[in-house]
C-alpha cells in the first residue's frame, strides 16, 4: 500500500511521513543535505533531529512551529488559530489588567499644593485688603457662579470633548502615540480631567505609566464627579502665568478685577495662555498670544458657546503691566509681620497654614487712622538726622485693638519695629505710675511736696527741668508740670517696687528693660516698647481696665466659619476713683502744662510728656476717653546706640513737648474726627484734702486756686486776673467752711441760679461754656461754667467747671 501511494508522487504528509520514515522511503522534500546525511550514516542535528525524531516515533509536537509540512515561507506564518487565540488572551489579559488596575489605583486626598490658597489680611473694614500672606497666588472660588463662557473658553481651548468623554480621550490617545513614534513633538493626549487630576492629586509625569495611571484616576473621576465640579477644580488649580493660580488670581493678575468681571475676549486669552503660560503672556509674546486668543475664539463660536454677534465684538484685551508683588514693602510691611506673629503665638496657626490656608483676616487696623499717623510722621520738617526714628501706637482703649502703628518707613529695608522691636526710655511718662501707688495707698491729689531744685534725694542730688524751683507743689501741679524732685520723693515715700508694680499692672512687661527699683525710676530709667507706653495708658484711658493689645480682630477660614477672635474682654485692675483722680491730674499736662499742643483736639485729653537724660528720646503719650495713643523719637548712632536727638526745624532741643507732642495732635486730630466727644468722671471728692504719705504731714499750701482745672492759653495768662465778685467770695467762704467739716454735706456750696442743680455748660472750643459755677471755688479767670446739674461740662480756652450731686445734698466741686 505504501508503493502504490507513493506512484502518484505525492508528499505523505502528519501519520504518513511517520510510516513512510519507518519504511525507509525518502521523500521528495526530503532530499538534499537529509538524504545524504542518512546515507553518511551521521545522524541530523538541532531542529530537524527533533522533528525527525518526533515523526519517528509518531509523536505531536506540542507548538508546531516554525509549522510541519508547510512551504519555506508558510511554514513561519502562525496559523489563523493561534493568531485569534493569542488575540483573544491579549484581550482577556488587558481587561484583566485594567480590572486589576482600576481597583488597586485609588484617588488619592489632594495634594497639599494643590489646596494651597492665598490668605488675604484686610483692614478694619474687611473689604480693604492690607495684603496677603501665600506660597503661590491663589484664590479658590465658587467658579459655577463666573459667566459660561469663562469655563466654556477652557472647554474649547484645551479639551473639546470634555463634556462627551468619560475621562479620556482614545483618538488623542492614540494620535498622540502616533506622533511620538515618529519623532514629532512630544504630545501628552491629556484631557481636560487629566489634566486637573495632574495638577490636583499627582505629581506632573510624562512617563506612560505616570500617564496610564492618570487615564485610570480620570475615569474613576469622571464617574464620581460632575463635569462643573471637575471643570470648577481644574479652574481653581491650573497655573495661569504671572504667578497666578487659578482663574480668580489670574484675573487680577492680568486685568486688575476679579474673575466674576471677565468679558468673552478675556476668557478666551486666559484660555489661550494655559498651554505654555510664560511664554504665550501677551506682556512677553503678543502675536503668539493673539494667535492663541483667536484660535479660542473660532473654537468657542465652532462649538456653541458663544453668539456671531460676541464673536464680531470682540477684541483682543489689555491686559495690566506685569507687577512684583513686595508683601511687606513700605510701612505696612511691619503690621503684616504683627499680624502674622500673632497668629502663631495666639492663635496657635502654623507658618505653613497660614501661607496656604486661604483665611480672610480681619486686623484693627482703621485704614484712616493708618495713614493719618504715617502721614504726620512724614509731615515732620526736613533736616532730621538720618538715624531718627519714630514709633507710633494708638489703640481703641475699649477692645485693645491697635488702630494705627508706625514702626518704620520701609520693613524691607529696616526690619526692627521702632514701636514693637525697638526700645528706648520712657522718661516722664512713668511718672502718672507713682501718682497712681499714691492715690492706691489712700493719698490724695492734694497731698504735695516741696519743688525746688537742686534737691538731694537719697544722698543723690537731682533737679528739675531747666533746674527750675516750684516751692510747694500739690500732685496736680507737680504732674502738670512734670516737677522731678516732687515725684522724686512720691516715689520714695511709696516704694519704688509699688511704682513698677503699678506699671506692670497697667501694660509694661515684667521684664522691661531696666525696671529696677531705684528712687530714679520715676523718673523714666525703664526703657519700654512704645506699644508699652500705648497700653498702660490705654489701660488709663478705660478707667482702670485693661486690655490685652492685639491687632487682629477675626480669622475666617476658607470654608467661611470664624477660626479665632482677638481678646477683647478686659480685667479692672485700677479702681475708678483712683482713675478719676490720675486722669484730672493728667489733664491738666495739656490744659496748663507741657502739653498745651494737645488743646487743638478741642477736647477733653489727659497725656504726660517725657524726655530722657541728654534728650536720646522724646515721647507725648496722651488719651481721650476712646483712644490712648503714645509717640516716641529717638536716635540711634552707627553701632545702633542710643544717643541724643539732634535738634533740627522749629526746636532748638527735642523734647516730648515738640514734635512728639505734633504727631500727637496732628494724628489725633483725624483720629477722632468722627467719634463723639465724651469726658472723663470727676475727680473724687476726696482728692481735694490732703491725706498724709505713709505718715509725712503735708506741707500746708499757700493759697492757690490757679491749678484747680483752668484752661488757660497763652493769651489769658498775659492778661489780668478779673477781681472776684462777692458771689466768688461767698462761695469760697462755703468751701472753707466745708473743709472745716467735711463730713458735713449739707454745707455744700450752692449753684448761683438754682441749688438744685442747672443746665451743665455747652461745649465750645472757641470760646468755653458758659453759665454759672456749680459751687466751690470760682475760676480765678472770670470763666463761670454752668454744671451745677453733677455732669454737664463746659470746655474750651475759658476754664471747665463741674458740679456734683452727692447724696441729694449739692456739694461744691467747682475747679
Amino acid at each position: 500500500m505504501a508503493d502504490s501511494a507513493n506512484q502518484g508522487g505525492a508528499r505523505p504528509t502528519g501519520r504518513k511521513l511517520a510510516q513512510a520514515a519507518s519504511a525507509g522511503h525518502v521523500t521528495k522534500a526530503r532530499k538534499g543535505r537529509n538524504s545524504r546525511t542518512v546515507k553518511d550514516g551521521k545522524r541530523p542535528a538541532g531542529r530537524e533531529s527533533k522533528q525527525a525524531d518526533a515523526a519517528a516515533s509518531g509523536r505531536r509536537r506540542r507548538i508546531n512551529y516554525p509549522r510541519a509540512g508547510k512551504g519555506p515561507i508558510h511554514r513561519w506564518l502562525p496559523s489563523w488559530r493561534f493568531v485569534l487565540g493569542t488575540f483573544l488572551f491579549l484581550i482577556v489579559l488587558a481587561v484583566a489588567g485594567f480590572t486589576a488596575a482600576y481597583a488597586l489605583i485609588k484617588v488619592p486626598e489632594p495634594s497639599e499644593f494643590a489646596q494651597a490658597q492665598t490668605t488675604t489680611v484686610y483692614y478694619a473694614d474687611g473689604t480693604t485688603v492690607m495684603g496677603e500672606f501665600a506660597e503661590m497666588d491663589r484664590t479658590i472660588i465658587d467658579t459655577s457662579e463666573l459667566p459660561d463662557y469663562v469655563g466654556n473658553a477652557v472647554v474649547a481651548s484645551e479639551d473639546r470633548s470634555f463634556y462627551s468623554n468619560n475621562g479620556i480621550d482614545p483618538k488623542g490617545i492614540v494620535r498622540a502615540f502616533v506622533n511620538n513614534m515618529r519623532g514629532g513633538a512630544r504630545q501628552g493626549a491629556s484631557t481636560l480631567t487629566q489634566q486637573y487630576i495632574k495638577n490636583y492629586y499627582v505629581d506632573t509625569t510624562s512617563s506612560y505609566s505616570g500617564k496610564f495611571k492618570q487615564a485610570i484616576m480620570a475615569i474613576k473621576i469622571d464617574r464620581e464627579m460632575s463635569k462643573q465640579e471637575i471643570l470648577d477644580s481644574y479652574l481653581n488649580t491650573v497655573y495661569f502665568g504671572r504667578g497666578a493660580y487659578g482663574i480668580e488670581a489670574a484675573s487680577e493678575a492680568f486685568f486688575d478685577h476679579p474673575a466674576s468681571e471677565l468679558t468673552v475676549s478675556e476668557a478666551a486669552l486666559l484660555a489661550g495662555v494655559l498651554p505654555s503660560p510664560s511664554s504665550l503672556d501677551p506682556a512677553l509674546n503678543p502675536d503668539q498670544a493673539a494667535v492663541r486668543w483667536q484660535r479660542a475664539l473660532d473654537f468657542m463660536l465652532e462649538d456653541g458657546y458663544i453668539t456671531q454677534e460676541e464673536y464680531d465684538a470682540a477684541e483682543f484685551p489689555e491686559t495690566v503691566a506685569t507687577q512684583t508683588k513686595e508683601t511687606y514693602g513700605g510701612s505696612t510691611g511691619y503690621l503684616l509681620q504683627m499680624v502674622r506673629a500673632e497668629l502663631e503665638s495666639d492663635a496657635g496657626m502654623e507658618a505653613e497654614d497660614i501661607d496656604t490656608g486661604g483665611y480672610k483676616i480681619v486686623t484693627t487696623i482703621d485704614k484712616e487712622d493708618q495713614d493719618a499717623a504715617v502721614a504726620a510722621v512724614e509731615n515732620l520738617p526736613e533736616g532730621a538726622s538720618p538715624n531718627l526714628h519714630v514709633g507710633l501706637v494708638s489703640i481703641d482703649s475699649s477692645t485693645g485693638g491697635i488702630l494705627a502703628l508706625y514702626g518704620g518707613e520701609d520693613y524691607l529695608t529696616n526690619q526692627v519695629n521702632s514701636s514693637t522691636d525697638a526700645v528706648a526710655q520712657a522718661g516722664s511718662t512713668f511718672k502718672p505710675f507713682a501718682m497712681v501707688a499714691a492715690l492706691e495707698n489712700g493719698d490724695t491729689l492734694a497731698n504735695g511736696y516741696n519743688g525746688d531744685s537742686p534737691m538731694v534725694i537719697d544722698g543723690a542730688t537731682f533737679q528739675n527741668y531747666q533746674n527750675v524751683s516750684y516751692g510747694w507743689s500739690d500732685l496736680v501741679k507737680a504732674t502738670a508740670n512734670s516737677i522731678n524732685t516732687v515725684y522724686l520723693q512720691l516715689n520714695r515715700d511709696v516704694r519704688p517696687d509699688v511704682t513698677n508694680e503699678v506699671a506692670v499692672r497697667a501694660g509694661y512687661p515684667e521684664d522691661t528693660l531696666g525696671l529696677d527699683a531705684y528712687v530714679q525710676n520715676v523718673l523714666g530709667s525703664a526703657s519700654p516698647h512704645t506699644v508699652d507706653i500705648a497700653t498702660a495708658y490705654a489701660t488709663f484711658s478705660a478707667q482702670g481696665t485693661r486690655h490685652d493689645t492685639h491687632i487682629v480682630d477675626t480669622v475666617t477660614n476658607s470654608a467661611g466659619s470664624v477660626a479665632y477672635t482677638g481678646p477683647t474682654d478686659g480685667e479692672k485692675v485700677f479702681s475708678d476713683d483712683v482713675m478719676a483722680d490720675a486722669t484730672y491730674a493728667m489733664q491738666q499736662v495739656v490744659n496748663s502744662g507741657s502739653g498745651t499742643t494737645a488743646l487743638a483736639l478741642g477736647r477733653p485729653v489727659a497725656a504726660k510728656t517725657g524726655s530722657s537724660s541728654d534728650n536720646k528720646s522724646a515721647q507725648f503719650a496722651g488719651y481721650t476717653p476712646q483712644i490712648a495713643t503714645a509717640v516716641t523719637l529717638y536716635q540711634t548712632g552707627e553701632d545702633g546706640s542710643e544717643e541724643s536727638i539732634t535738634p533740627w526745624g522749629y526746636y532748638g532741643e527735642i523734647t516730648g513737648s515738640t514734635y512728639p507732642a505734633d504727631i500727637f495732635t496732628e494724628y489725633m486730630t483725624t483720629a477722632l474726627a468722627d467719634l463723639p466727644v465724651e469726658y472723663f468722671p470727676e475727680r473724687t471728692a476726696a482728692s481735694y484734702y490732703a491725706g498724709g504719705l505713709y505718715g509725712t504731714p503735708a506741707p500746708v499750701a499757700p493759697a492757690d486756686t490757679s491749678t484747680g482745672g483752668d484752661i488757660t492759653t497763652e493769651e489769658d495768662a498775659e492778661e489780668p486776673l478779673e477781681e472776684e465778685t462777692d458771689a466768688e467770695e461767698e462761695a469760697d467762704a462755703e468751701e472753707n467752711e466745708q473743709q472745716q467739716n467735711p463730713d458735713d454735706q449739707s454745707t455744700g456750696g450752692v449753684g448761683q441760679n438754682d441749688d438744685s442743680g442747672g443746665t451743665g455748660g455747652s461745649f465750645d472750643p472757641g470760646t468755653g461754656g458758659t453759665g454759672n459755677t456749680g459751687g466751690g471755688t470760682v475760676p480765678e479767670d472770670g470763666s463761670d461754667q454752668n454744671d451745677d446739674s453733677g455732669n454737664g461740662y463746659g470746655y474750651g480756652p475759658g476754664g471747665q467747671g463741674q458740679g456734683r450731686q452727692q447724696g441729694g445734698n449739692n456739694q461744691g466741686g467747682g475747679q
